[in-house]
């Protein structure tokens, strides 16, 4: 029990700027914020970006693995420059992509494509950003009713990976008894192979916010927060950018929107983990139910959706439910699909959704190499081979094939790419992001990379041999959907490629 007087909320925010973790610095916040100082070093130690020395952060991502991760972090370590190997930054289409000390992006390639400016679009990342808010105005005028009749006639999905209706969820807040209602984005964009979040930010921010608005309005929330990821340094100032020109506008009648940034930890991306990153604590995953929108965020009603299905809101109102649902070619609306690895233009391509492989490659410029293999959305949803790429990229039919949509982070490989190589980079993600709340996980994403380590060291496929039964301890028995999916880049490759898996030489290719 905290004392009364006590601020949890600040211990994050306050950290931001202590010089280190030492006991002076840890017993500054906790006589700053009230709560214990073991308290205070146990928050903070569980996030990557708080405290250590200056560093340049190379990215560990399986994109700029397939661009030469490893021999970047090599040569600055042979130069003498501080540096680190972390888990993806979200710039898989520059890679290899690395941050400075100040978590600003250094790449050699800049930012990827986008498709030009169209109304037909309905997030149209290409197009003009301004602070009129059409959307929000017609949601004013005609009510919340309204508003949710039209996301219902859209099919609008969560963007965010699990496809949650939108309409369902406002309408699950907007139910509820308690007055006090909160609204959170979740712009904590941190799988591998994804960075639609981050162009959303970048080229639309008053879309998006337009969006937050709506949803505020809609369920009768005062307050709204991003939650934006820490290495996301350009983005943050995007949206300071935005929320300062939208001073005075119909945008913050009645409103307020207030950024949190994270502090590098993956799992904050679950939503559950995230408010308790938002509440001063470790991020790590609640047991549900209750869900947020019953007890979320400072245990009110909270309406918690990612950046991108917020985007598509405004568009949505002003042109018709129907209008967005027939957007899409197997499932409603447009989908912001990521796309990196071996293509010719790695980039967000806001497509119909249901596209397959060949047409969103075809929209990146083509293929490079002989592809062999693909992940359809971000590391959690495993790997399909290349004889499926004209399965459509959406919910349902990727659910069949055990895969699915997720964030919709495509990554291509070729067949210059050894598999087992590739299950191990992942595998190393997923042990290096787990937060170790929960045994199966915890323990079960360590024991998968050191199969995989022994596996590539001695060639003995007898080093697997455990795998299938890990993956079902951790199938069963996760708390969050990191545990229910670690497993799959391994267990999806050695479905579809078992003789990639087979006896090899020593530190050699099967």
């Amino acid at each position: 029990m905290l004392p009364k007087k006590a601020n949890r909320e600040r211990v994050l925010p306050v950290l931001d700027h202590a010089p280190s973790l030492s006991l002076e610095a840890v017993r500054a916040v906790s006589q700053e914020t009230g709560v214990p100082a073991a308290d205070v070093y146990g928050t903070a130690s569980f996030y990557t970006l708080i405290g250590g020395e200056p560093r340049t952060r190379v990215c560990q991502g399986l994109s700029c693995q397939l661009a030469g991760a490893d021999a970047l972090l090599a040569r600055l370590r042979a130069a003498g420059e501080p540096v680190e190997a972390v888990s993806c930054v979200g710039q898989c289409d520059r890679a290899p992509a690395r941050l400075d000390p100040a978590l600003e992006v250094v790449a050699e390639r800049a930012r990827g494509a986008v498709l030009p400016a169209s109304p037909e679009l309905a997030m149209n990342l290409a197009g003009a950003d301004g602070t009129d808010y059409p959307g929000l105005a017609w949601a004013r005028a005609r009510g919340a009713e309204a508003v949710l009749e039209a996301l219902e006639a859209s099919g609008l999905q969560g963007r965010g990976g699990a496809g949650f209706s939108t309409a369902t969820k406002w309408r699950m807040v907007r139910g509820q008894a308690e007055a006090e209602r909160y609204v959170v984005c979740n712009a904590d964009e941190a799988e591998p192979g994804t960075f639609k979040d981050r162009e959303l930010i970048l080229r639309r921010p008053h879309l998006l916010l337009e969006g937050i608005a709506i949803a505020a309005h809609t369920v009768e929330a005062r307050s709204a927060y991003v939650y934006i990821r820490g290495e996301y340094t350009a983005e943050y100032r995007s949206l300071e950018r935005a929320l300062e020109a939208a001073r005075g506008t119909p945008l913050l009648e009645g409103l307020t929107i207030e950024l949190v940034r994270g502090h590098g930890a993956y799992i904050c991306g679950e939503e559950t983990a995230m408010l308790e990153s938002m509440e001063g604590k470790r991020g790590m995953p609640r047991l549900k139910p209750p869900y947020p929108t019953e007890q979320g965020f400072r245990g009110k009603p909270t309406v918690i959706n990612n950046v991108e299905t917020l985007a598509c809101v405004p568009a949505i109102l002003v042109r018709g439910g129907a209008w967005f649902r027939a957007l899409g070619k197997t499932e409603p609306g447009t989908k912001l699909y990521c796309v990196s690895g071996h293509v010719a233009r790695p980039g967000v391509y806001e497509l119909p959704l249901g596209v397959n492989l060949d047409e969103l490659v075809e929209a990146a410029g083509g293929y490079v190499g002989t592809p062999r293999f693909f992940s359809p959305g971000g590391a959690s949803s495993g790997f399909l081979p290349i004889t499926q790429r004209a399965l459509p990229l959406d919910f349902g039919s990727l659910g069949k094939q055990g895969s699915f949509l997720g964030s919709a982070g495509v990554v291509v490989l070729n067949d210059t790419v050894d598999l087992a190589q590739a299950a191990r980079w992942q595998a190393v993600f997923f042990e290096d992001e787990s937060c170790g709340q929960c045994a199966p996980c915890r323990i079960g994403t360590r024991l998968l990379r050191r199969s995989l380590d022994r596996y590539l060291e001695s060639g003995d496929p007898a080093a697997l041999e455990h795998v299938d039964d890990v993956a079902w301890e951790m199938d069963e028995g996760s708390i969050c959907g990191l545990g229910y999916t670690a497993f799959l880049p391994l267990t999806s490759l050695r479905k579809h490629f078992p003789e990639s898996f087979g006896a090899r030489a020593q530190g050699g290719r099967a």
